[in-house]
This record gives C-alpha cells, structure tokens and sequence, in this order.
C-alpha cells in the first residue's frame, strides 16, 4: 500500500476513533466497475480481520451498481459493529446512496454528492437501438408517461387509461414494463429496509417521505444532491465535516485518483508490456493493512491480424478482487 494512504487511513482512523474500510468503485474510462456481489466476500475478509468494533466508518467513492449488494455489505457492515458511518468524499451515486441509507451517520464533504435511487432497467424485453443494443428504460421516465396522462392531459377515467397503457405496451413489451414497476418496488423495500437499520418503525412517516423523494420527486436519475439538501430537504443524518478532517478525506481521495490514474482513460496499448500483455486496477477495497484491487487482465493480439479496420484486437482474459 502506498505510505500516504495509510498514512491518512490511519490518521483519519484515529480522529474518528473508528475503524475505517475504504471502498473506490474506480470510474476510469474503458475500466470502470460498479457495485457488485463480488465485494460481499472481501469486505468478509476485511471485517473478520478487523474484529468486533464499537464503531466502522465507510469511506467511499461510486457511481452506483447493483442494490441488492448494497443491502448485503450493510447487513454484514452491521454484524461486526454497533455504530456504522459512511465518509462521502466526492461521489455515492445510487447503489452508494442506498449504502448511505443503512449508516446512521453520512459524513459529507463540500464536494459530497448523493443521488437518487431510481434504477435503469434492462431486460432481454427492452426495445432495441440501431445497433440492436438493448436501451435502458427508467423507472420515472415511465411514471411521468402516466402522471402526464392523468394530471397534464386530465384523463381520469379507467377507459382512457387502460388506452394509454394499451399505447405503452405497443412499444414497450409487456414483460419490460412488469420489470420496471417489479424493480420500483423493490428499491422503495430495499431503502426502507437500510433506513429502519438504524430508524424506528415509529418513523414510519419520515422513513417514507425519504423513499419517495429518492425514487420519485428528484426527477432525474442524475440529480447530484449536496449535502445542504440530504441535510436540510431530505433530513438525512448528515453531519458536516471539521476542516482537518475534510482535509484528510479529500486527500485521500486524491491519493487514489492520483495512484491508480482513475482520472486519465486507460490504454491497452500503453499498458502493454512487450508481448502485448496487461493488467490494469480499477478498484480498491482495504484497510490500514490489508488491501484488495478488482484487476483487469488482458492481452492485445498483433495490430491489424484480423481486423479489417487495422485495430487492435484487445481481450479481457480475467478480472476479479485480488489481494494486492
């Protein structure tokens, strides 16, 4: 590990009195990964190695993924603690929000951003593009179909809109809008399922006026919320950082930006050694002593051989956390 960053895991590890596990979902251009049931084992790993603790801090960068993996890490973050905080340096899009939702505390810093939870869905149902690539279909853009239709155009009766659901599914299939509405109850269940990890049933009120903000009245799947807003508008436990300690977690979040280039788009081609062969991290998980990194390993064959166009034929042969 590089000295810096333990340096500050370290020292952020004692100003907060905590132990800290740092989770950087890379979003490097050609490399990126997301949120994935693979991560369950390591952070086991990771939280068997830590022991039992009063209190865990989270420190986390990404861009979302899958959610269900984000109620699995929280289960299991909750097994080894009493006390569970999340660090929001920068980004904790979707599936990292969902994350922040079972803490009960999220420390942002200025340039901490959350999002809304409202997933993509996509189905072998899915309408095609030119390219016969499926297209994403978002769980809003569907509700809004319908909000129009009721409450701009002023259809009321069951008629008129079982017309306008008939219209839907002739472009759209069927099975691809049971997805949708499928995908949006089940993140409202996931995300009240993470706030009662640390809410009571009591707050059945608040618990639900913070679903339906993150799933439905943000509008966009890419609204970038600070922590002005997750504090004051959404009520969420965010509690504001010391300046040392903003400084600490921003450097950190440089540290690995910097150590891993996750800012500069990654070029087979450059990364190649002589026989055309390359490996590539995209992503950390790890504490003061123990780190594991999601590698990319690949293998470029001779430019042109092939290919028509005279690219090169570039291969992933194997990618997986691997102990670094």
């Amino acid at each position: 590990m590089n000295e810096n960053r333990y340096k500050l895991i370290k020292d952020i590890s004692e100003e907060r009195n905590s132990k800290v596990i740092c989770y950087f979902c890379g979003d490097r251009q050609n490399v990126n990964i997301r949120v994935a049931p693979d991560i369950i084992p390591i952070f086991h790993k990771l939280l068997e190695h830590l022991g039992k603790t009063d209190k865990i801090d989270l420190f986390i960068f990404t861009k979302g993924g899958d959610v269900l993996t984000s109620l699995r890490l929280v289960e299991l973050i909750y097994e080894y603690c009493s006390k569970f905080s999340v660090l929001v340096p920068y980004k904790a899009y979707s599936a990292g929000t969902l994350i922040c939702l079972g803490a009960s505390e999220i420390i942002m810093t200025k340039m901490g951003e959350l999002s809304p939870v409202d997933p993509n869905i996509t189905s072998v149902f899915n309408p095609e593009d030119a390219n016969n690539m499926k297209l994403p279909i978002n769980v809003e853009d569907v509700y809004s179909f319908f909000s129009i239709a009721k409450d701009v155009i002023g259809l009321k009766t069951d008629e008129t809109l079982i017309k306008v659901f008939t219209n839907l599914t002739e472009h759209i299939h069927p099975l691809a809008v049971g997805s949708i509405f499928r995908s949006h109850a089940l993140i409202r269940t996931v995300a009240k399922e993470l706030l009662l990890m640390h809410m009571n049933y009591q707050d059945e009120y608040k618990i639900n006026e913070v679903v339906n903000i993150l799933t439905e009245k943000l509008q966009s799947h890419s609204y970038m919320i600070t922590r002005r807003e997750a504090k004051n508008i959404i009520k969420l436990p965010i509690e504001n950082c010391s300046d040392e300690l903003e400084k600490k977690l921003w450097s950190l979040y440089e540290t690995y930006e910097k150590d891993f280039s996750f800012n500069i788009p990654f070029s087979p081609e450059e990364a190649a050694d002589s026989l055309g062969k390359f490996s590539v991290c995209s992503g950390i998980i790890e504490t003061a002593d123990m780190s594991y990194g999601y590698i990319f390993d690949g293998a470029i064959h001779n430019m042109g051989e092939g290919n028509i166009n005279g690219y090169a034929n570039v291969n992933i042969v194997n990618q997986a956390w691997r102990r670094i």
